[in-house]
């Protein structure tokens, strides 16, 4: 039988829980990036929101707060094209569909695979491939929809531990999925996935989960351990506090990139596939962070 105390404790609980469940608020991201190109020294933004070969963005809408990464294939750049071309140009397109309210919030892979398909049928020719991550906050239902294809990816920590990540899509060590275009005639030489392939994943968020979206350059070097001690930094959902945080993981994660005495993840992940490797990977390193706050105009 249960006592007076424990029946009000139980009923207290499901009230709670019932206002947990239909809180009527509207949640945004309240985000952030930083980043660095393989080949700078410091944190330079090129045209657009691109890091060396990387590229992203960060888009609102009316229905919700939309984000994406991509890394641009950098082994095109042996046959004379430029890798931060695709990556940038796949990222834009899929930021002007966000901004034209041409998506569905609950379906993330729909905005990869739209912007693609511009790519595709673009009458300037693009050549080129990239790993593609996009993220997308529904406002009202406060849940994350996301898609993955390839070894970009996103965290999201609650109360300082991983709740949440992607899962890296390898055809074999070191070769992401990726979406290609290919030069005439060479459409069954280059390694191409369809957007369709993405891994995809949707789930409910609460006020103040952190969500972290990056390039492989930040998971090659940091492990979770380090990044989880790099967020605790982040006290309040003010912008300045999200970029300051944002700066502080990419930059160490750039110092350790360039590391040869550190056992980075992606070091030890070669080792596990039986090469002797060691110290950082230097890559283009892209942060994008993002904290889950009450919207407001």
């Amino acid at each position: 039988m249960l006592s007076v105390l424990s029946y009000g404790r139980l009923v207290a609980r499901a009230v709670l829980g019932g206002l947990s469940q239909t809180d009527g608020r509207d949640y945004s991201l309240i985000s952030a990036s930083y980043g660095f190109g393989k080949d700078f020294r410091k944190g330079i933004l090129k045209k657009g929101m691109c890091y060396g070969d990387d590229a992203c963005f960060i888009a609102r809408h009316r229905t919700a707060d939309v984000l994406g990464v991509a890394d641009g294939v950098g082994g095109w750049r042996d046959y004379g094209v430029d890798p931060s071309q695709f990556s940038a140009t796949l990222m834009r397109t899929c930021e002007r569909l966000v901004k034209e309210g041409r998506f569905t919030p609950s379906n993330p892979v729909g905005i990869l695979t739209s912007g693609y398909y511009e790519l595709l049928q673009n009458k300037v020719p693009l050549l080129g491939s990239s790993t593609a991550c996009i993220v997308v906050l529904d406002r009202r239902s406060h849940r994350l929809h996301t898609c993955n294809l390839g070894d970009s990816g996103f965290l999201v920590v609650r109360g300082g531990e991983v709740v949440h990540r992607s899962d890296e899509q390898q055809h074999y060590f070191n070769t992401p999925f990726q979406l290609s275009i290919a030069p005439p005639g060479a459409e069954g030489v280059v390694l191409s996935d369809s957007p369709e392939a993405a891994d995809s994943s949707s789930f409910d968020v609460q006020l103040g989960d952190i969500i972290l979206t990056a390039s492989d350059g930040l998971f090659d070097n940091m492990p979770d351990y380090m990044i989880l001690q790099e967020l605790k930094k982040l006290k309040t959902t003010n912008y300045d506090s999200v970029l300051q945080t944002a700066q502080s993981i990419a930059k160490q994660a750039h110092d350790l990139a360039y590391d040869p005495n550190y056992m980075s993840p992606f070091a030890q992940f070669a080792c596990d596939n039986g090469l002797n490797v060691r110290g950082g990977k230097p890559d283009d390193i892209t942060v994008l962070l993002s904290i889950v706050a009450e919207y407001t105009d």
